[in-house]
């Protein structure tokens, strides 16, 4: 299981995490608890799905807001960074997009965001996911899990 796998590099680096969750709605979340022994490596979480949440409760930029909407791979990042210094962890992970089944400010469902940020500065992956509400958010937890342990495995992690 994907979970599992980074939970074991963290501990394996000494490191911890923290989620940041808009699309995802806590699913990233409940993947990482989902595991035996989460607690040594899983700082916490928060679900900013309200839009002015993103910049109250984790520090995204007003102006980015308002100019490109909650939707945007700078939101991810700056996201991703709020969780890391607000819960006091090692990486953040983060989660935005449009899960359906309407657009959303001019985006097409499908449009997903997830944001990285760690020692090394920040990162964002942008993929395009289609189907149904419930698998293109469980495709975004799949996606922010891959992303943090691509990151943790540059980093060096013992095999």
């Amino acid at each position: 299981m994907l979970a599992e796998e980074v939970h074991a590099a963290l501990r394996e680096q000494g490191a911890t995490v923290a989620v940041a969750e808009s699309l995802t709605g806590g699913l990233l979340a409940a993947a990482l608890v989902d595991v035996p022994g989460a607690s040594a490596t899983f700082r916490g979480s928060v679900t900013a799905y309200a839009t002015e949440l993103k910049a109250t409760v984790l520090g995204v930029d007003e102006g980015l807001l308002a100019v490109h909407g909650p939707v945007h791979p700078v939101v991810a990042r700056q996201m991703a960074e709020g969780a890391r210094r607000l819960l006091g962890a090692t990486y953040g992970i983060a989660t935005t997009g449009v899960a359906g089944p309407d657009p959303q400010d001019g985006l097409p469902v499908g449009t997903v965001h997830v944001g990285f940020a760690g020692p090394d500065g920040t990162a964002a992956v942008s993929p395009v996911l289609s189907g149904q509400r419930t698998v293109i958010r469980a495709a975004t937890v799949t996606e922010a899990l891959e992303l943090l342990l691509g990151h943790l495995a540059s980093r060096g992690r013992p095999r």
